[in-house]
């Protein structure tokens, strides 16, 4: 798996949508108080601001790379043409408690990572699996653990089942982790003289749903936030299997960013002590993925 993989594809790339935080009013030594979400107020915290790199906060605001393709987490509204999810109102509370504002650039998910690395984005806010290969090239901090899921039509009428799915069409998303994992499974199959996998690879998640819900593909799989809001969206899927291949979600910074990645740590660290970040994971159906101890670099594999 190369670095820039795992995850989607953009919509309208290219396009910038400033988002994030508005300084409400002072608030004592901690500075002012933001709102990250439609009824989230975050208050800013003055000792992680001072933690950002003078090149980052010295136009208040954070470039935020993301491929708004793979709801429920990053999205476009088609009311408004704003990047909307979970995890883009969970950054914008992150860039809230460090003083700032958060700029999301609609991006192909697979040149976000070397734009961080380029310095095109300060940060790399897309779904992003923090494992070892992707750490050689960004640091990452972690938020968020995610496992693979499937989905099939409601009532299985194909008889998909995960470990045995010899011989059937699977929809995946370019450049994901499920990807690499359809090819193994397909070995498997192969090995045992069956008939392998017929692996439908589509640039955006939701043209693997649409697949799906069409009925030109048996299943499909995806990271389990993303299945469980497309089994929610189209009332028309149904989960099969069980989450494996748990993984933690990371946020992608430049190895030369200075103490940026501690600040923001340090942020999603006091938005889980805080309150924040439950609440925000509650409204969007997703808080089985929660995690209490975030990390620098916390790959399993």
């Amino acid at each position: 798996m190369n670095t820039g993989s795992l995850r989607r594809r953009a919509v309208a790339a290219g396009a910038l949508l400033l988002t994030g935080a508005l300084v409400l009013s002072a608030c004592g030594d901690d500075g002012g108080e933001s709102g990250a979400g439609s009824d989230t107020t975050v208050t800013q915290d003055a000792a992680l601001a001072a933690m950002v790199p003078d090149a980052i906060k010295s136009d208040g605001k954070i470039k935020v790379g993301t491929d708004a393709s793979y709801p429920p987490n990053e999205s476009i509204d088609p009311s408004t043409q704003e990047i909307v999810g979970w995890d883009v109102e969970l950054f914008k509370a992150v860039a809230a408690k460090l003083g700032l504002k958060a700029e999301f650039e609609n991006a192909g998910f697979d040149t976000i990572i070397p734009g961080v690395q380029s310095g095109k984005y300060e940060i790399g806010v897309s779904s992003f699996t923090d494992d070892k290969e992707r750490e050689k090239a960004v640091d990452f901090v972690t938020y968020y653990s995610a496992g693979t899921a499937w989905a099939a039509p409601r009532g299985n009428p194909k008889n998909v089942n995960p470990d045995d799915a010899c011989g059937l069409t699977i929809g995946v998303q370019q450049g994901t982790v499920q990807v690499k994992d359809l090819e193994e499974r397909s070995k498997k199959c192969t090995e045992a003289g069956k008939p392998a996998i017929k692996t439908v690879v589509r640039k955006q998640q939701t043209e693997v749903n649409n697949d799906l819900v069409a009925g030109k593909i048996d299943a499909m799989a995806a990271d389990s936030p993303v299945v469980g809001g497309a089994v929610k969206t189209t009332g028309k899927l149904e989960i099969i299997g069980q989450v494996y291949d748990t993984a933690p979600y990371g946020y992608a910074i430049n190895k030369n960013a200075g103490q940026f990645k501690e600040a923001v740590l340090g942020a999603i660290k006091a938005l889980i002590a805080d309150g924040t970040y439950m609440k925000i994971l509650k409204e969007h159906g997703v808080e089985s993925g929660a995690i209490t101890e975030p990390v620098i670099n916390g790959a399993q594999s």
